[in-house]
């Protein structure tokens, strides 16, 4: 776990630590996989990572790009997680369009059934999985994702269809607590393949959360507790999300 003082010193941090980690994963392999978040935190990173001079060290064409949720909306609506990811980083930077993976819309080839959309994106994961890699989604090196109030991360929701999934990689989500209704979303067995997990929290509101993730809740109660990497798992939290932690938790 790393605290930092405030919000804006967490997300220029995140992404000083996301340039990084992407530079020495494509020393290491010639390329990398990164899983993107919404919200106000996972939008605000990208944000740091466009305007940072560091990130011309990444070699964004050698970077597939997937999302972890997806709000089901027409292509280009504000709301999507994708609209703002590309306002915010993509349309800055020299991304290989064709290693952009985002989740459908709800005016694409499947009309209005998230489903069909949710598994049609399951299916590409499933192209994208390599011989090693091993459960429902590739095994991708950084899955960003920020975490709500109640525990959710992606549009896992606490007691919702998708936080008891243990074989699909990605559903989709009706009646979703927190607007748009529906959506889609990775799975937790799905984020689970991730090399690395990296949980992004600010704001005293999600302080509860994060405390009862780290303190051994159950995933369908709090899915934040199920969002775990294969090698790595990194809560990068500001002082106000980790002002009810206790002591022995902050040493960790």
């Amino acid at each position: 776990m790393v605290m930092h003082a405030t919000a804006a010193m967490l997300a220029a941090a995140a992404a000083a630590r996301l340039v990084t980690r992407i530079v020495d994963i494509q020393a290491a392999g010639g390329s990398a996989s990164l899983v993107l978040t919404g919200g106000g935190m996972g939008i605000a990173v990208l944000r740091e990572l466009a305007s940072t001079q560091a990130a011309a060290a990444v070699d964004w064409r050698g970077l597939d790009i997937y999302w972890g949720d997806e709000r089901f909306l027409p292509g280009g609506h504000p709301e999507r997680n994708e609209t703002q990811a590309r306002e915010a980083l993509l349309d800055h930077v020299e991304v290989d369009p064709a290693r952009v993976y985002p989740m459908g819309t709800s005016d694409g080839p499947w009309g209005d059934d998230p489903d069909a959309a949710a598994q049609a994106y399951e299916d590409l994961l499933h192209k994208r999985r390599r011989p090693e890699d091993r459960g429902p989604a590739p095994s991708f090196d950084i899955c960003c994702l920020g975490i709500g109030e109640e525990g959710h991360v992606a549009s896992v929701f606490p007691g919702s269809p998708a936080s008891y999934e243990t074989e699909r990689a990605v559903v989709g989500v009706r009646g979703s607590p927190k607007p748009p209704p529906t959506r889609i979303t990775m799975t937790l067995p799905a984020i689970r393949c991730a090399a690395e997990v990296w949980l992004i929290v600010s704001g005293p509101q999600k302080a509860a959360a994060v405390t009862m993730a780290l303190s051994g809740a159950g995933e369908v109660q709090l899915p934040a507790a199920g969002a775990t990497g294969r090698r790595r798992t990194l809560w990068l939290l500001d002082r106000a999300a980790a002002a009810k932690l206790p002591p022995e938790l902050l040493t960790r």
